[in-house]
């Protein structure tokens, strides 16, 4: 299917040069007697990486791109891949840590997820927005520590590091907001 660059929004899936592509950032100027200029931030859903593109003219047309998402969990990893589970068909798909990015740092066993598709090959995964995650390491608190409500390093069971509140202690479970890679809470 094609659309206008009037068409485009934030999280739109397109296909530019035989590659999918999402947009994630988008805006349009448009100067007295000349033809609009569209500026679009882009992320790869391969491997991730941005690219900007700039249009102009009244008749820029872009093609979307036939991604689809299919709920999976994630299994096991080996020293090569990271292996999914579609939830549907049981059918088994290996993705390589290239593929997954930072993502690779949220996974835990049997957490729940979605697999992207691209002319029906996994190309990536679409996290939940938070994950619960135990501590591993960090730092004890000192008694006056907590006065200004600062934070301390800590590590993760999947090796992510993100700051802490002082009074969380070695072996809680906490949850992360996969977007920003932030502490959010104490799981329950």
């Amino acid at each position: 299917m094609v659309i206008g660059v009037g068409e485009l929004r934030k999280g739109v899936n397109i296909e530019l040069d035989g590659e999918p592509y999402q947009v994630v950032e988008y805006s349009s100027h448009k100067m007295q007697q000349r033809a609009p200029v569209v500026r679009i931030r882009l992320r790869e859903l391969r491997t991730g990486r941005s690219v900007d593109r700039t249009f102009s003219g009244y008749d820029v047309k872009l093609n979307l791109a036939s991604v689809e998402q299919r709920p999976a969990q994630y299994l096991y990893n080996d020293d090569a891949f990271y292996y999914f589970m579609d939830t549907r068909t049981y059918e088994q798909y290996p993705l390589t840590k290239e593929q997954l990015g930072d993502a690779h740092l949220y996974l835990r066993d049997q957490v729940e997820l979605e697999l992207v598709f691209f002319r029906e090959q996994p190309i990536a995964v679409e996290l939940p927005t938070f994950v619960e995650l135990e501590i591993v390491d960090t730092p004890p608190a000192h008694r006056g520590d907590t006065a200004q409500g600062g934070t301390k390093p800590a590590t993760l069971e999947t090796g992510l590091s993100v700051n802490i509140p002082f009074f969380v202690k070695p072996g809680e479970v906490i949850r992360i907001d996969t977007r920003t890679g932030e502490y959010l809470e104490r799981a329950n």
